[in-house]
């Protein structure tokens, strides 16, 4: 008794564009930047420095950096 072979199925059509056609839902890419901005907010608080000790140079960029996000975060 001979054993009957299994036939691969067709590969899916190709997208339209040519490639694979990958979609990521819109919290994909929201909930990751937002944890980066939560997490650069709260290292730029200044009502929790206690101690300055470091590169001047640096505060100041950080202080820039916080006036700007603050300016545009509503």
């Amino acid at each position: 008794m001979s054993a009957r072979t299994h036939t691969r199925p067709h590969p899916a059509a190709p997208a339209p564009g040519g490639g694979m056609d990958i979609r990521l839902p819109w919290w994909a890419l929201a909930l990751p930047a937002l944890g980066f901005v939560t997490l650069l907010l709260l290292i730029l608080n200044p009502a929790d420095a206690h101690a300055a000790s470091g590169d001047p140079l640096a505060a100041h960029v950080f202080e820039r950096i916080q006036r700007l996000l603050t300016a545009l975060v509503p």
